[in-house]
């Protein structure tokens, strides 16, 4: 990765970000920027400089990790939500919420992986 790459997802990739936080803070109504705020500038800016810079079934592959990360991110929002209902701490709840997504995120990685093992592993016994 050059300066050059880094410069660009940096640009794009903080502007996301910024938009994002200026809309949720704009918005009267907190569910809307709350909305806004969960806007997956990261994802579409890494698919961006993947299929910039190594073509499309680059960038599909990120866009299919994605998938993942997403889930996890809607698991981190609900242990986020619920442990701050139960515990009033913002910060344990967004600490126990970073944990919930990647590990949340690595399980569903690991179960299609598997899937997949036990998928090539049927269709070579069935070829025996």
């Amino acid at each position: 990765m050059d300066g050059r790459d880094l410069f660009f997802r940096f640009l794009f990739g903080g502007s996301a970000v910024v938009l994002s936080y200026v809309t949720a803070k704009l918005l009267p109504w907190k569910v809307i920027g709350g909305i806004f705020a969960a806007f997956p500038a990261v994802m579409v800016v890494a698919v961006m400089m993947v299929g910039m810079t190594k073509g499309s079934k680059e960038a599909a592959k990120i866009a299919q990790g994605s998938v993942y990360g997403m889930i996890g991110c809607f698991i981190c929002v609900l242990t986020v939500l619920f442990s701050l209902q139960l515990t009033r701490n913002w910060w344990g709840s967004f600490i126990f919420g970073l944990i919930s997504w990647f590990a949340s995120s690595l399980f569903l990685v690991y179960m299609r992986d598997r899937k997949q093992e036990k998928r090539a592993s049927s269709i070579r016994s069935e070829h025996v």
